[in-house]
């Protein structure tokens, strides 16, 4: 299930307030500055701090090949 659009536009990092990458696939948010990822459960997008996963290095080098390859935008810009 992917997410609405016009949701993606508004949705931000609770933390830094900041942009974040969808990935639809892993139904996942990340935010690349805080190398912290927010999953998506039954579509509904999970953005409590606490329950946030922190990613290792290799995971974060990972994903930001994904968003440079795939050219994935923020969900906005700043």
């Amino acid at each position: 299930m992917s997410l609405d659009p016009r949701l993606l536009e508004i949705l931000a990092c609770p933390d830094d307030k900041g942009p974040l990458y969808y990935f639809d696939d892993e139904q996942a948010l990340y935010n690349p500055r805080l190398k912290r990822r927010y999953d998506i459960r039954d579509g509904i997008p999970v953005m409590l701090i606490d329950e946030a996963t922190t990613v290792d290095e290799a995971e974060h080098d990972r994903l930001m090949a994904r968003v440079e390859s795939e050219s994935l935008p923020p969900t906005f810009e700043r």
